[in-house]
C-alpha cells in the first residue's frame, strides 16, 4: 500500500469518527425534544380535561332528545335529507317467478334474497326429498353497491345496502317481469335497480335475470373516482347426501375476458381468497350442481374473491364472498349485469349468453377436465348420453349401453394389447434361454441387445402392450370425470340405489371408519371384488410373459383394490357402477381372447415374421442403435478392467 493511498483512508476514517460523533449528539438532542413535546401535550391534555369537567358541572346537562336530535341533524347535513328518509323506511319485500325459479326481493338494499328451484330438490336424510333446492341463504345474502358523492365540500360514501329503496312492485308484460327499485340520493338524483325475470322458455333465459343499474342525475353530485365498488356474498346450502363428496366439486369459479377456460379457487376444505387486479367477466359460486353466477357486460375492473368452508352437519357448504369494482367515468349513466341462478347442466349453460348477447362459455363452469379430456366429454359422451335418455327411462340402463360403446370403441387397443400379451407369452422359453445365457449383470448389454433382436424376429414391440392402456387412458379419465358432475343422475334410483348422483347406503354403521366413513356402498364393494378377479386374471397373464411382475402380486391384486374401497365409498354410485360393468365386460371380452386366440397360430405367424426378417435389410436406425448398444458394451467392458486393475 503506497503512501496516499494510507493517507487516503486515514481521512476517510476521520471523517466517518467525526460523523458519528456528530450524528450521535443530534439524535440524543432530538430525542429529548420529543421527549418535552410529549409532556407539554400531556400537560396540555390534563388542562383541558379539568376545564371540560369543570364547565360540563357547572352548565345544565343536556337532554336525550336533545344529544339525539343533535345526531340526527348532523347525519342530515353529512348524507342529505333524502338518504335519510330511505334509512327510516320500512323494507318490503316481491316475488317473481317463472316455471324454473322463484326469486324473492327486499328493498332494503334492493337485493335478492332467496331463490328456489322448481325442479330440484335436496336431500333429505329421514323422509322424502319434498324440499326444494334453495339458492341463497336469506339471513347471509348480501348484496352492496359502493360509491361517493359531494355534499358540503365533503366526499360522503354511499352504501346502498344501508338504504331502503323505494319500489311500485312487479310490474308484468309481455313474456318477463319486471321489478324497478330506486333510491333517491339527493332531490332529483337517484340510482335505480331493475331486475327483470323472463316468463317464456327459452334455454338461455329460463334461469337467467338481466339487472340494470341506471344513475339519474347523479353526474353533477358524484365525486371523482374511477370505479364503483359491488360487494356479493352469500352462504349456501348442503343440498346432496354426502358433504365430503359435494364439497369436492364445491368452489368459486371465474372468468377472464377472451378466455377459453374458466378459473377457481381449487377445492380446498379451508379459508382461501385471490384477488384479480385484471378485468373479469364473471364470478360464480359454484357447487356440485348448482351455480349463483354474477355477469358483468363490460367485464369487471378487478375481483376480490374468497370463501370459506363451513363444519360438516351445519346444513351449509360454504361462506362465498366477492368484491369487484365497474370502472366509472362522469359520462357513466348506468350498468348491465345478469345473474345465473340454476343447475349445472350442460345443456342449459351452453345457451347462456351475456348481457351483450356474446357466449361468455358458463358451460365450462362443469369440471369435465383438461383439453383432451373435456374434449372427449363435450362432443362424445354427452351427446350420446342425451341421445339415449330420448329413447331409454332407466338411467341405470343407459349407463349400461355407454359402457358398450366405450368398450367397443376401444376393443381394438384392447385386442392389439391383449395380441402382444401372448406374443411375450409364446416367447417365454427364449427370453428364459436368454436369461440363463447371460447371467452376469456386466453381460446386460448384450442380453438386452440379443433380447431385442428376438423381438424384431418376433415381431413385437416392446410398447404393444402398455401404448394401447395409455391411449384408453384419457377416455376413463373423461368418464371419471363425466359421471360425479352429471345432474341427469341426480335422483335417478336404480336397483337398490336412489340416488346414482350419491353414494349407495345398504348398510349404515355405528361407527365412522377413518377414510372409509360410516356406511357400506355396495355398488363400491361389488366393484373392488371385481378388480380383485380381474387384477388376478390379468396378473397370471403379465407374470406368465414377464417374469419381473411376479414381485407386484400383492401390489396389482390387493393393494389397489383396497384403496380404490376407500376411496370410492363415498363417490357417485352411477360411477361405481359404471366402473363394476366395465371390469365385467372387459373380463369377459379377455376370457374371449383367450378362448379364440390360439397360441400356436400365434408361433405360426411369428415364425413366418421370423423368415421375412432374416434377410431383410437392416435400417439406418437399426444400425445406429446397434452401434451404440456396441459403444455402451464396450465402456462396460472399460470399466470392469478398471475395477479389477484396482483390486
Amino acid at each position: 500500500m503506497d503512501k496516499k493511498t494510507i493517507i487516503g483512508v486515514v481521512l476517510m476514517s476521520a471523517i466517518f469518527i467525526v460523523y458519528m460523533v456528530f450524528t450521535s449528539r443530534q439524535q440524543a438532542e432530538y430525542q429529548e425534544y420529543l421527549k418535552q413535546v410529549q409532556a407539554e401535550e400531556q400537560l396540555l391534555q390534563a388542562e383541558q380535561a379539568q376545564a371540560e369537567s369543570s364547565s360540563s358541572a357547572s352548565a345544565e346537562p343536556v337532554s336525550a332528545e336533545d344529544a339525539a336530535a343533535a345526531a340526527l341533524q348532523r347525519e342530515i347535513d353529512l348524507f342529505g335529507e333524502s338518504l335519510h328518509k330511505a334509512k327510516s323506511l320500512e323494507a318490503e319485500q316481491f316475488t317473481m317467478q317463472n316455471d324454473y325459479l322463484s326469486v324473492e326481493f327486499t328493498t332494503q338494499g334492493a337485493m335478492m334474497q332467496k331463490v328456489t328451484l322448481a325442479e330440484y330438490t335436496k336431500y333429505a336424510p329421514k323422509g322424502e326429498r319434498n324440499e326444494k333446492v334453495v339458492l341463497f341463504d336469506p339471513q347471509s345474502a348480501y348484496f352492496d353497491m359502493e360509491f361517493y358523492v359531494k355534499r358540503n365540500l365533503r366526499n360522503v360514501k354511499v352504501n346502498t345496502s344501508e338504504y331502503v329503496f323505494a319500489s311500485k312492485g312487479v310490474v308484468k308484460s309481455q313474456g318477463k317481469q319486471t321489478l324497478t327499485m330506486a333510491l333517491e340520493v339527493a332531490e332529483g338524483a337517484y340510482v335505480e335497480y331493475e331486475y327483470v325475470l323472463y316468463d317464456e322458455k327459452n334455454p338461455s333465459r329460463d334461469y337467467m335475470l338481466d339487472f340494470n343499474v341506471k344513475f339519474v342525475n347523479l353526474s353533477p353530485i358524484m365525486a371523482q373516482q374511477s370505479t364503483v365498488g359491488l360487494a356479493w356474498s352469500n352462504r349456501t346450502y348442503q343440498n346432496e347426501r354426502s358433504f365430503k363428496n359435494e364439497n369436492l366439486y364445491t368452489t368459486l369459479s371465474y372468468r377472464l375476458p377472451e378466455e377459453d377456460d374458466v378459473e377457481d379457487l381449487g377445492m380446498s376444505e379451508g379459508e382461501v381468497s385471490e384477488q384479480m387486479q385484471s378485468e373479469v367477466n364473471w364470478v360464480a359460486f359454484r357447487q356440485q350442481f348448482f351455480s349463483q353466477a354474477f355477469v358483468a357486460a363490460e367485464n369487471f375492473a378487478y375481483g376480490d374473491m374468497k370463501f370459506n368452508t363451513l363444519e360438516n352437519g351445519s346444513g351449509y357448504m360454504k361462506e362465498y364472498s366477492a368484491r369487484m369494482g365497474v370502472n366509472y367515468n362522469p359520462q357513466t349513466e348506468g350498468y348491465r349485469f345478469s345473474i345465473y341462478c340454476g343447475p349445472n347442466k350442460y345443456a342449459v349453460l351452453k345457451d347462456v349468453v351475456g348481457p351483450n348477447g356474446d357466449d361468455i362459455l358458463m358451460e365450462r363452469l362443469i369440471p369435465l377436465g383438461g383439453w383432451l379430456v373435456g374434449w372427449f366429454n363435450r362432443w362424445i359422451v354427452i351427446p350420446v348420453f342425451d341421445f339415449l335418455r330420448q329413447y331409454i327411462a332407466s338411467f341405470g340402463i343407459i349407463i349400461l349401453i355407454l359402457t358398450i360403446l366405450v368398450k367397443l370403441l376401444i376393443f381394438p387397443l384392447t385386442y392389439k394389447s391383449y395380441l402382444s400379451t401372448a406374443k411375450m407369452r409364446v416367447i417365454k422359453p427364449e427370453m428364459d434361454a436368454l436369461n440363463a445365457k447371460y447371467p452376469r449383470q456386466e453381460d446386460a448389454m448384450k442380453k438386452q441387445q440379443e433380447m431385442m433382436a428376438l423381438y424384431k424376429k418376433a415381431g413385437i414391440s416392446p410398447m404393444g402392450g402398455c401404448l394401447p392402456m395409455l391411449i384408453q387412458l384419457p377416455l376413463l379419465w373423461a368418464l371419471f370425470r363425466f359421471f360425479p358432475v352429471s345432474i341427469e343422475l341426480r335422483e335417478q334410483p336404480f336397483l337398490w340405489a336412489d340416488d346414482l348422483s350419491s353414494y349407495d347406503s345398504v348398510l349404515s354403521l355405528p361407527f365412522s371408519i377413518p377414510f372409509y366413513g360410516d356406511h357400506v356402498s355396495l355398488f363400491c364393494l361389488l366393484m373392488c371384488v371385481t378388480l380383485i378377479v380381474f387384477s388376478y386374471f390379468n396378473y397370471q397373464q403379465s407374470a406368465s410373459s414377464a417374469p419381473q411382475m411376479a414381485g407386484m402380486k400383492f401390489m396389482m391384486v390387493y393393494m389397489m383394490p383396497a384403496m380404490m374401497l376407500f376411496w370410492f365409498n363415498d363417490y357417485s354410485s352411477g360411477l361405481c357402477y359404471y366402473y363394476l360393468v366395465s371390469q365385467i365386460l372387459t373380463m369377459v371380452i379377455m376370457m374371449g381372447m383367450r378362448r379364440f386366440v390360439d397360441d400356436d397360430k400365434i408361433r405360426y405367424i411369428m415364425e413366418q415374421n421370423k423368415a421375412k426378417q432374416k434377410n431383410k435389410k437392416k435400417s439406418k436406425f437399426q444400425l445406429r442403435y446397434e452401434e451404440l448398444m456396441r459403444q455402451q458394451e464396450e465402456m462396460m467392458r472399460q470399466q470392469q478392467k478398471q475395477k479389477a486393475g484396482k483390486r
